[in-house]
């Protein structure tokens, strides 16, 4: 036994369905939590152990700051002794903005903009020659060279891009005798009590003197330019007369051909969240909105008045048609012709526009409100769909309308780049800092092998300690298999897997130590070639001095552990208690359910023969999307297909980002444009897409399975018929818990009250009237076969498929979801208390449930994610249903027990990111385990 500071003690734990647990956990160890989806893992771990850390944290605080964090509910959990301060990496923090990126949330990005800041050699945009720093004699002969006989105005920066009123600024100057300041572009004269608004961003220069350049003026010129850099700190501009552009001279970097003058580069010069760094037409996103000229045109043959230009719709009688009318008829345009026969000039105008001077438009209306003079030049309806979307006066829904003829292009300035050319043009080693953000990490890891050999003495000497901390950070990126990814890779595209194992590699990198972890399922998305690179990390962060609790269903992690434990031994009410605990030796021995998947007694069995399936197939041909490598493939259809690969071979790209929005275009006309590709055959075989995620199906405590699955309004309907409700002329509304007529008044259906505690957590206690039932007592009296609307919200869904046998048509909808293994949820259970794998089994019950036409095709990410092995073998048998009736499911897919019973399997790889990309194999799971260039192959021998 462990001494009592060396263990976690919770005593008498009963969040969510825990029964009042007491359990000791080994600190300094890794211990892996696991057990049945829906068991209680999640509750323990982190709705108790990390909640209570957190609220003992947050107990450190005022009183008066705490009301200003948030709440901070206290579990329900009798006592926690041993707890360290505990950080938890989860799957859903991912962050959704698109200036976040790989490089910028691992802080990489930032040690790489001061590399190129402090060693960075500069190139002229237009020469490509390196600059050079001058001197004033050098910066005075140039000027005579490029500008003689020309007037010009020298200016000295003193503020740029800063905000403030410059009252005391304005006043120094014209103190020093300066006459005029170039205010944001406009020269203006000093006069007393100046300034600007203190609230905008403003670039202040000094005109500290207007001369000609001639052979007279040399002595005052260099005597100018002398007191200008004084003034700007090494930086001036020249202004010549007539021109809104000035030059840029600098004593830092220049280009002696052309006179360009770059500024001594900063960190900021290579950030794109900086306007010092970003590019000035995407704003440092990389995509910018383009007008989709297929979605402003989507049908050609249609003339304008049928709708051929989309914005503009058939005619009717409003102002914009009716100014493209009178445009029409003044420039002899049919407007009743197909738009494909207009000529190409006079389709321009019409989208276009004239731009032309003011301009009279007769408007032939009979209503007085329109004007008969419509004045004003004709902006085109390209002009004004883009006015639309980017002006600030435009309202939500009217930009979200714009939306749908805009797509998002790469950035035409920058092509994706982010940086302004200039910050393009500094390189270290012949690459700038985009190129090494938009290579794989390991890549980049190879580049930065032997930097120090391609790199100056004076380069090395100042790059020494930059090159060290970018090497660890990378280097733990690579040690949990994100081999594959690329600095500039947005966050927002990132799987839950990913990001996790990202904060876990900060973490390892931060080197902290006493902390307790907890992490829900690192190994999702990882493929099993990687998955010892996780193990290793997670050892190294036990290893320094750490407890790390991870919440697992990977058979090699469980095995790795230093300590397990068992929560079930079902899910839901039939769950919640700890079923066995000890080192994966003494687990192997028990008879448990995951004792039994570990040693091999119970396992997922191999289907005896393949399904044929319908004989026809879908061929995608030249998918180039991302990594692809020119990809062509076959979808057999009627078969479990299963789409391999390691991390980042272009499973994702191939199925969700190319077929998935080509099959929904199809079937819905939908608007998300898939990756490139070229062709595509065999659709008029299919006549549905559903894709299946594990996202929730509610974000609100009143969404629920029985809302979800559309069997509560079939419900409602059958106790709107009870005599009694009749009698009363209740209709199905009356059931409702969201309408004001049936519900608790008090509660207004929620069945819990929220009682404020100001600077304590908010409490939920049950609706002191209805007793947390939801309904009013009217609506309550009403029953059916002895129950009332509540009750049966209350049922499990096991006796609800009991209770209704005799109504076909809520019992069928009620049987799917006890097939899918939710026997034990209640029909009324909140969705936000249903995890990943549960909401993920409540879709797929409703798409069961529905009359299918044997055409469907399914498409499922990575669908075990949070599931144990008995749940995997319960979700086999619900997709093998679907197949059975005649449709295609489609599986991307890590674990062996759903690769071992596919039909057809699709094998990418052979590495991640620029390695991967190919079709390795296509066939049975028999013939891919003879692929010798396939990782899956090789781990699915010892499956077969």
């Amino acid at each position: 036994m462990k001494a009592e500071n060396e263990v976690i003690d919770v005593s008498g734990a009963r969040v969510h369905n825990l029964k009042n647990i007491d359990i000791s956990i080994p600190k300094n160890e890794l211990v892996v939590i696991t057990g049945i989806s829906g068991s209680g893992k999640s509750s323990l771990a982190f709705d108790t152990i990390y909640s209570e850390g957190q609220r003992r944290y947050m107990e450190t605080f005022g009183a008066y700051a705490r009301q200003f964090i948030g709440d901070m509910e206290r579990p329900d959990v009798d006592k926690i002794t041993g707890l360290s301060p505990v950080i938890s990496i989860e799957q859903k923090t991912t962050n959704k903005n698109p200036r976040s990126t790989v490089g910028t949330i691992t802080e990489v990005y930032d040690f790489f903009r001061l590399l190129f800041a402090r060693i960075g050699e500069a190139y002229s945009y237009n020469t490509g020659k390196k600059m050079v720093k001058w001197s004033e004699e050098e910066i005075v002969e140039n000027i005579f060279k490029r500008f003689r006989d020309q007037k010009i105005n020298l200016l000295a920066p003193v503020v740029r891009g800063r905000k403030g009123h410059y009252r005391e600024l304005f006043e120094d100057i014209r103190k020093k005798g300066y006459l005029k300041v170039r205010v944001d572009g406009e020269i203006k004269d000093l006069v007393p009590k100046m300034q600007v608004d203190r609230y905008k961003i403003h670039d202040i220069e000094i005109v500290v003197d207007r001369l000609e350049v001639n052979a007279a003026s040399k002595a005052r010129l260099s005597q100018s330019v002398q007191a200008t850099l004084k003034l700007g700190k090494e930086l001036m501009f020249l202004l010549v007369d007539q021109t809104d552009q000035p030059v840029q001279y600098s004593k830092q970097l220049m280009c002696e051909d052309t006179g360009i003058s770059y500024e001594e580069p900063s960190p900021n010069s290579f950030s794109f969240n900086s306007p010092y760094g970003a590019c000035p037409y995407c704003k440092g996103i990389g995509t910018a909105y383009a007008i989709d000229m297929e979605s402003v045109l989507p049908d050609r043959k249609l003339s304008i008045s049928e709708g051929g230009i989309a914005p503009l719709g058939e005619e009717r009688n409003a102002s914009v048609f009716q100014q493209v009318v009178a445009f029409a008829k003044k420039h002899k345009i049919n407007m009743n012709k197909p738009v494909e026969s207009l000529p190409a000039g006079q389709l321009e105008l019409l989208l276009y526009g004239d731009g032309g001077a003011d301009q009279a438009l007769d408007l032939d209306g009979s209503d007085e409100s329109i004007p008969d003079i419509y004045t004003g030049s004709y902006e085109g309806i390209i002009p004004m769909l883009k006015r639309w979307f980017f002006s600030s006066q435009t309202s939500e829904w009217l930009r979200e309308w714009v939306e749908q003829f805009m797509m998002l292009k790469s950035c035409p300035s920058c092509n994706g780049d982010r940086l302004k050319k200039e910050s393009l043009w500094f390189r270290v080693d012949e690459k700038n800092i985009a190129e090494l953000s938009n290579l794989n990490l390991d890549k980049l890891g190879i580049w930065l092998k032997g930097i120090e050999s391609r790199l100056s003495k004076k380069q090395n000497a100042i790059a020494k300690d930059i090159l060290k901390e970018i090497r660890e950070r990378l280097q733990f990126l690579l040690d949990v298999g994100l081999t594959y990814l690329t600095l500039y890779r947005p966050s927002r595209t990132l799987s839950g897997g990913e990001s996790q194992r990202i904060r876990l590699a900060t973490q390892i990198g931060s080197q902290l130590q006493g902390i307790t972890y907890i992490l829900d399922e690192p190994s999702i998305g990882l493929h099993q070639r990687d998955n010892h690179r996780l193990i290793t990390s997670l050892q190294n962060l036990r290893d320094i001095g750490n407890s790390v609790l991870v919440v697992e269903h990977d058979k090699d992690i469980m095995l790795a552990a230093d300590y397990l434990i068992d929560i079930g031994p079902k899910a839901g009410y039939h769950g919640g208690r700890v079923v066995a605990k000890g080192s994966p030796k003494e687990i192997l021995k028990l008879d448990t359910i995951t004792a039994g998947y570990l040693n091999g007694h119970l396992k997922i069995e191999t289907p005896l023969e393949r399904r044929p399936g319908n004989g026809k197939t879908l061929e995608l041909k030249g998918a180039t999307g991302n990594n692809l490598k020119n990809v062509s493939v076959q979808f057999p259809l009627g078969k479990l297909i299963v789409v391999t690969g390691v991390s980042g071979s272009g499973k994702s790209t191939l199925i969700n980002e190319t077929l998935y929005p080509i099959l929904s275009q199809h079937a819905y006309h939908s608007k998300k444009a898939p990756m490139a590709y070229k062709s595509v055959k065999g659709l008029e075989h299919i006549d549905k897409v559903v894709e299946i995620d594990q996202s929730p199906i509610g974000r609100t405590p009143r969404s629920n399975p029985a809302t979800y699955c559309g069997f509560f309004t079939d419900i409602r309907t059958l106790f709107a018929a009870v005599p009694e409700a009749k009698i009363r002329g209740y209709n199905a509304g009356r059931f409702s818990f969201n309408v004001k007529t049936g519900r608790c008044d008090v509660c207004e259906g929620g069945g819990m009250r929220v009682i404020e505690m100001n600077f304590l957590p908010d409490v939920y206690v049950p609706c002191e009237k209805c007793n947390g039932k939801r309904y009013n007592r009217e609506t309550l009296e009403i029953r059916y076969k002895g129950k009332s609307i509540s009750d049966v919200l209350d049922m499990t869904v096991d006796d609800a498929v009991e209770f209704f046998q005799a109504v076909p048509s809520i019992y069928r909808k009620i049987k799917t979801l006890q097939d899918v293994g939710l026997g034990y949820i209640t029909l009324g259970q909140s969705a936000v208390t249903l995890s990943g794998g549960e909401a993920q089994r409540v879709k797929l019950s409703t798409e069961l449930s529905k009359k299918d036409t044997g055409k469907t095709f399914y498409i499922l990410d990575e669908p075990t994610t949070g599931l144990h092995f008995e749940d995997i073998k319960h979700l086999l048998q619900v997709l093998n249903k679907l197949v059975d009736k005649g449709n295609t499911v489609l599986v991307i897919e890590h674990n062996m027990d759903v690769i071992k019973v596919a039909d057809h399997i699709i094998d990418l790889g052979p590495e991640g990111g620029d390695g991967g990309g190919r079709i390795l194999f296509e066939g049975t799971p028999e013939g891919l385990v003879k692929c010798k260039e396939s990782y899956t192959g090789q781990y699915l021998k010892g499956e077969l």
